[in-house]
């Protein structure tokens, strides 16, 4: 993944083009919006606190690419990135969610992305690791250092004590090589010459087995192979936020955690399984205590705060004006409630408090029953930043089903692929397809480029069912065979509605 400050915004453009189509106006904007984010970091320290995010309102009909400009952002430059509806959350003293755990949920997202990271960083250390355990449980009593621990272990404390103490050992006398003790008895007897040529034999034999068992892994010659794993359960601390004004779900974690700590943790489980699925078991155990935590939760607390994106969808179903009554109340107290949150704020989570005032925050909606001017003054002046994107047209969906890197076209054609289907969809298919989802989103509702997906599945809908019967052929989808399949539906303006 390209680096954030490697993207001039041009460039920012490009790569959403790969992506998205159209929508120029929006790109541009979420594209300067990024590269000042780096263009901040580089400022003097006593000025970089003062240059805060401009957010941005995304205003334009469902299905033109709003929330995937917002998630390719995202990954563009590797920021944590959390999408909500603004629907979701309910005004403080009503029972949902409140607008805080939004924050509290981009941290989780941020240290599982670091805890990822991480993780690909050791993996190839852990596999040498994953190893032993494996062979362990193969060749229980082969491992060099668990004998040498067991024998340690066997060691009479009279020997411990002349090693200790040498000639001034207390109550005992030493002869020759033999401590005596004060009830006569002896200890630290070295093993005869026989007995010790045996272990040695043995302890060669187990070494020799274990490396031949080793080369047989890394082969690939057991992988079906079952043996027995204990599995540990996944517990946690308990989220002490209760205390400090978490919400309903943190409380009901904070139980489970203090049940499980009563409960002694939890009991481990015995499962028996195939080698292949205990080295992935084994290996999320070994990376997962291999990670530093603390470390982690610094990374992605830094991350959350300087370069968190939280994309706020459906705000427009919350800009009504209050008449005084009813839901409106509340959804004007979740815009109160999320103002604080967007001009920047400290929120309690079980990770430490998180400053939300340089995380960037877009905003999106329809505004298709109310207007932006609609929302509390002060949160329409918290998104400077307006954007209209465009609604799509039969141009567009041509393009929108071939250009992208996942086109719709390119994922039916590899989906029949596997099962051995060769799919053919014509130019002139193309078009006819485009032409029918403008005309829909017209007539009826419009849904954007979400149209394509309803008719491209009721195109490929028999050859989907029935394309196990036809591997090793080649199928051929023109215009002619989609006003075969979608021609009755389109004209028909009530049953449109309905299916398309």
């Amino acid at each position: 993944m390209e680096k954030q400050q490697d993207l001039t915004p041009s460039e920012i453009v490009e790569k959403l083009d790969q992506y998205i189509i159209g929508q120029n106006k929006a790109k541009r904007a979420v594209a300067v919006a990024l590269r000042n984010r780096y263009r901040r970091l580089k400022l003097p320290e006593e000025i970089r606190d003062e240059c805060a995010p401009k957010n941005i309102l995304m205003i334009g009909p469902t299905g033109v690419g709003k929330t995937e400009i917002a998630r390719r952002l995202a990954k563009l430059c590797g920021a944590p990135f959390l999408k909500v509806e603004a629907t979701k959350y309910t005004e403080v003293g009503y029972v949902g969610r409140d607008v805080e755990s939004m924050v509290r949920d981009l941290m989780a997202v941020g240290i599982n992305d670091v805890k990822a990271e991480m993780e690909d960083a050791l993996r190839e250390k852990s596999v040498e690791v994953v190893e032993e355990k494996l062979l362990d449980l193969l060749l229980p009593g082969t491992n060099e250092n668990e004998k040498k621990k067991a024998r340690e272990a066997k060691k009479p404390a009279g020997f411990t004590l002349g090693n200790i103490f040498g000639n001034s050992a207390p109550q005992a006398e030493q002869n020759g090589s033999v401590i005596q003790l004060g009830d006569g008895t002896s200890a630290g007897q070295p093993e005869s010459a026989e007995s010790k040529a045996e272990q040695d034999a043995k302890d060669e034999a187990d070494r020799s087995t274990r490396e031949k068992f080793r080369q047989w892994l890394r082969e690939g010659k057991l992988e079906d192979r079952e043996v027995e794993v204990t599995i540990k359960p996944q517990t946690g601390t308990p989220n002490m936020e209760i205390i400090a004004g978490g919400n309903i779900e943190d409380l009901e974690n904070s139980m489970q955690g203090i049940v499980n700590m009563i409960n002694g943790g939890g009991r481990s489980k015995k499962r028996n399984v195939t080698i292949r699925e205990a080295r992935k078991i084994l290996t999320e155990e070994t990376l997962e205590n291999m990670i530093d935590r603390d470390k982690a939760v610094d990374i992605a607390k830094e991350r959350v705060q300087q370069s968190g994106i939280i994309f706020i969808d459906e705000i427009d179903k919350i800009a009504v004006h209050s008449e005084g009554h009813g839901g409106s109340v509340s959804r004007e107290g979740v815009q109160r409630d999320i103002l604080p949150i967007v001009e920047g704020s400290n929120v309690n989570t079980k990770w430490g408090v998180i400053d939300t005032t340089h995380i960037l925050f877009i905003a999106a909606g329809a505004f298709s029953m109310s207007k932006p001017s609609d929302l509390i003054p002060e949160l329409q002046g918290r998104f400077p930043l307006r954007v209209e994107l465009e609604s799509l047209h039969k141009e567009e969906f041509k393009r929108i089903l071939t250009e992208p890197k996942n086109s719709l076209t390119m994922q039916y054609t590899k989906l029949m692929e596997t099962e051995g289907v060769t799919l053919n969809i014509t130019e002139d298919a193309i078009d006819r397809m485009s032409y029918i989802a403008e005309d829909v989103n017209a007539k009826a509702e419009n849904i954007g480029a979400r149209r394509l997906h309803t008719i491209m599945e009721k195109v490929l809908d028999e050859i989907s069912f029935d394309a196990d019967k036809h591997s090793g052929e080649t199928i051929t989808v023109d215009a002619a065979y989609v006003d075969s399949k979608l021609n009755d539906v389109a004209s028909n303006e009530d049953l449109s509605r309905y299916i398309l």
